[in-house]
């Protein structure tokens, strides 16, 4: 098997973005409660449709083994799948949906980011899973954890994991040869300490290269940040992102920015597999077209840890959803197909086809690992995930806040203190413009 889907980053590179065009004004929640209507359905009385609809934008390039799965699902199941291309990007397919709701005419199974379910979620348009999923006898116990964790919200699931992907550590091989360093570091402490051999070296322009605003480096700096013992919010509490430990993790980032490491001026990946980095944090997404595209030996290690936690990693990508506007028919035809999508042999031939990693704890990925043996790295890192902060995630305009501190402080004589402190109060205004009304009520 080979991993082919060189574009597989671009769909988690949307994640922070995708919330600001959704939900500017804050969520409608002015519609009939139809997600507690579904809690209340007896599934034993329903039979499932034998026909549904499945809106997808075919993250990273899956059109093709999607239909591959659906054939299975309908060989199996004798139930029809419509497959609705839904949009370009996850964006595009939650604002699609979005305006689709009571029109009749929206899809039973629809593919949001980790960025876009939420805002779906308080608009009434998504049925919790649990007891459907239990209906469908669809076993749940065996999603990674954190991945499928990152659909719960108050006392129910919305969503199941489907293309996912983590940050990795990548790093260059022959110039780790070159500066006589023997493997790659385990803590953010060793990385400053490589790094600076790396620049002694002289094997290139930077040891390490941070992520732009542009490429959202709230996502991958998170791992630092929760190595320090910090996090951008604890649940809707945002006095964590300008707590000393926040403070500390960053101005490690913002000393680093000043004598190692850079900060790229598009995809911090093309830096690396132009040789102009010797090592970097993307997208496990990005691995096939690093590897496609350098011309050294890639070597992929865990991300690394910190003073207060073994390198945490933040989940990223695409799950599948059930809307509640569907008939219970089709919610429980939608449910079968869910769980026969995200199956252990289903995620293994999705995630050889896209690059994504598999979202089962039983997945048996041998094929995989003799074709691309950095994969197992990902793979095995998803031991040490951890479900991302609320203000990155659930607050209109979050991210950006975030993206747009972090890139001053990486790139101006800014005081980090100063920075998070503004950027607590800017996040904490934006929850009360935009979110405090629904989530409160």
């Amino acid at each position: 098997m080979r991993i082919t889907a060189p574009h597989a980053v671009r769909g988690t590179a949307v994640l922070g973005v995708a919330a600001l065009a959704l939900t500017a004004c804050g969520p409608d929640t002015t519609g009939d409660d139809t997600a507690s209507e579904a809690e209340s359905v007896d599934w034993s009385e329903v039979e499932p449709a034998e026909e549904i609809t499945f809106w997808t934008n075919h993250p990273g390039g899956s059109a093709d083994v999607e239909d591959e799965l659906i054939a299975g699902f309908t060989e199996e199941t004798g139930i029809e799948v419509n497959v609705v291309t839904s949009g370009a990007n996850y964006e595009e397919t939650s604002q699609r949906f979005q305006t689709a709701q009571g029109t009749g005419d929206v899809g039973d199974v629809v593919v949001l980011s980790d960025a876009t379910w939420f805002p779906n979620h308080l608009n009434d348009a998504l049925v919790p899973l649990d007891s459907l999923l239990e209906a469908a006898e669809v076993d749940t116990s065996g999603y990674v954890d954190a991945l499928y964790e990152d659909y719960h919200y108050e006392d129910s699931h919305y969503g199941v994991p489907y293309a996912r992907s983590t940050p990795l550590f990548y790093y260059n091989v022959d110039h780790y040869e070159e500066a006589g360093i023997e493997s790659p570091p385990e803590t953010w402490d060793e990385v400053a300490e490589v790094s600076e051999q790396l620049m002694e070296a002289e094997v290139a322009s930077s040891a390490f290269a941070f992520p732009p605003q542009d490429e959202y480096p709230a996502w991958t700096m998170a791992n630092l940040v929760w190595g320090y013992g910090g996090s951008w919010s604890e649940e809707w509490d945002f006095s964590s992102v300008s707590s000393p430990e926040t403070v500390e993790a960053i101005e490690f980032a913002q000393e680093a920015a000043d004598d190692w490491a850079s900060v790229a001026s598009g995809d911090q990946g093309d830096d690396f597999a132009s040789g102009v980095a010797s090592q970097v944090i993307q997208s496990t997404g990005s691995l096939v077209g690093i590897l496609d595209t350098a011309d050294f030996e890639v070597g992929t290690a865990f991300l690394p840890g910190g003073p207060a936690a073994e390198g945490e990693t933040p989940t990223g990508g695409a799950g599948l959803m059930i809307a509640s506007d569907s008939e219970p028919e089709r919610q429980l035809a939608a449910a079968m197909f869910v769980g026969h999508m995200t199956s252990p042999d289903s995620t293994v031939d999705f995630s050889a086809a896209t690059g994504y990693v598999p979202v089962q704890k039983d997945a048996d990925m041998s094929e995989v690992y003799e074709e691309t043996p950095q994969f197992e790295t990902a793979v095995e890192q998803l031991e040490r995930a951890r479900v991302q902060d609320y203000a990155r995630v659930f607050v209109p305009g979050g991210d950006l806040a975030l993206a747009q501190t972090l890139q001053r402080v990486l790139t101006q004589d800014v005081e980090v203190t100063d920075e998070l402190e503004s950027l607590e109060e800017e996040l904490q205004e934006l929850y009360d413009r935009d979110l405090a009304s629904e989530v409160e009520d």
